[in-house]
């Protein structure tokens, strides 16, 4: 393999469908035993390994212990854990490496694998592909008495909980509010519900009864209408959702209506900078509504943007020794107060900063007015990429004319799935619909011709 080149790494671990290559019993094994040559670099160190509630955790949770045992590296298992409590706990217990069996907010049938460093950071590029080269060698198992043990923490949940609490202040309490909080059958199920509880507020918890088929199933940060109806129902003061793995959080006011991570994020940032916190720029992404970077403009903040993912976040914030930055999809990161994406701690920055300046959280929320934006995937063929086309960039410099300064046009290939994603930013919602439907077309046209006279070559 060789140079910086990646067979199975992606923005975020290796994930897949379950069963089907590489998210294979087989292959997890001999994952395990790479990570473990690779990160533990010849001593016998250790290696923790959490996970989500999907079914399929039991199966990569001892393939990956067995590969681990293989190199002679020693494992801490946790159980079902929020990515977030992996990386700090990492740290704290001194690992050499984390490891989180999750898909995120994919549905039960994904699973995935990905690593944090002993800092609690995402693995940098170099030692995912070392990790890769060592997949092509003959695994080789260690001698007998030079194999790795296993052993459970028992307190992982308690150690967890009481960090999150220790990122606001200890004179601060929730006493008075009444939260959902909808755990998605996730890994939060046993954990966000005692944070909130604990620090004084009334919880309502939902999805807090994994089976391991239902995680992420109409609920959580990507299925929100579950926690705005129970708001309404409870007349609760607000919501709170967490995704299957608990890095991302989107929250509900007490009318029902919904809080993203850019609404989030300027809360977060405002808060930071009136008390003199907020060091250098805020981090977003070329996804982060026009509105968010307007409203820091009026902070005197600059907005800056990096590529979708919050990898690319948290390398945009470390290389500038910013922060804070996160994602429209919830992704937040404070870096003052934790290492990455971190849905709960996320959330209590937001209360920590309505209950301080006491306003319900619809009133705090104003300050930032979100523009209309309107996304079209165009199907294309796996690897096409029509953004160089003269044909798209002229459809791409007629819609930015017509938008002038209020808007924007955003064209990027999906990560994912061979889409092309046209999105247009506007003050009028109906102009951007129109405009990118309009662009949509074009790059459809474009892809279209390619592919005729491919055909016709």
């Amino acid at each position: 393999m060789g140079g910086t080149t990646k067979r199975y790494f992606g923005t975020d671990g290796i994930r897949g469908r379950v069963g089907e290559a590489p998210i294979t019993p087989d292959f997890v094994l001999k994952l395990g035993w790479a990570a473990g040559r690779v990160l533990a670099n010849g001593n016998h160190g250790s290696v923790l390994i959490g996970k989500d509630t999907r079914i399929s955790g039991y199966m990569f949770e001892s393939a990956l212990q067995a590969g681990l045992s293989a190199a002679g590296i020693d494992i801490l298992l946790l159980g079902p854990m929020p990515t977030p409590a992996i990386a700090y706990l990492t740290r704290t217990l001194r690992a050499q490496a984390g490891i989180v069996i999750s898909a995120s907010h994919n549905p039960y049938y994904d699973n995935g694998i990905k690593f944090f460093s002993a800092e609690g950071t995402k693995l940098p590029d170099e030692i995912e592909v070392a990790i890769e080269d060592m997949l092509e060698r003959p695994m080789e198992t260690r001698d007998s008495g030079s194999l790795g043990k296993a052993e459970r923490v028992s307190d992982a949940a308690g150690r967890y909980i009481e960090f999150c609490k220790s990122t606001i202040p200890s004179t601060l309490t929730l006493r008075g509010l009444k939260i959902v909080v909808d755990c998605a059958h996730g890994a939060t199920y046993h954990v966000a519900p005692c944070v909130f509880s604990e620090l004084g507020a009334e919880v309502v918890a939902v999805g807090t009864e994994p089976d391991g088929l239902n995680i992420n199933l109409a609920c959580g940060a990507t299925h929100l209408e579950t926690l705005q109806r129970r708001v309404l129902e409870e007349k609760a003061d607000l919501g709170i959702a967490l995704d299957g793995d608990g890095d991302r959080v989107m929250m509900v006011d007490h009318k029902g209506e919904v809080l993203d991570g850019d609404e989030l994020l300027f809360i977060i940032a405002r808060s930071r900078q009136q008390a003199g916190r907020l060091q250098g720029a805020v981090v977003g992404t070329v996804m982060s509504n026009l509105g968010l970077e307007h409203a820091l403009r009026t902070l005197g903040v600059e907005l800056r943007r990096a590529a979708v993912g919050d990898r690319h976040v948290l390398d945009m914030l470390c290389r500038n020794d910013w922060l804070l930055g996160g994602e429209s999809s919830g992704h937040i990161i404070c870096r003052d107060r934790t290492t990455t994406g971190d849905g709960i701690i996320s959330a209590l920055q937001v209360l920590a900063a309505m209950v301080k300046a006491g306003q319900p959280l619809h009133e705090f929320k104003a300050g930032m007015h979100k523009y209309p934006q309107h996304m079209v995937n165009v199907p294309v063929v796996a690897g096409f990429d029509c953004r160089h086309s003269a044909e798209v960039q002229a459809a791409v410099k007629a819609v930015e004319a017509e938008l002038g300064d209020q808007g924007r046009v955003l064209l990027r290939p999906s990560g994912t799935e061979p889409v092309i994603r046209v999105m247009v930013e506007g003050t009028d919602a109906g102009q951007v619909r129109r405009l990118a439907d309009q662009l949509a077309r074009a790059v459809a046209q474009v892809q279209q011709n390619a592919a005729g006279n491919q055909a016709c070559g």
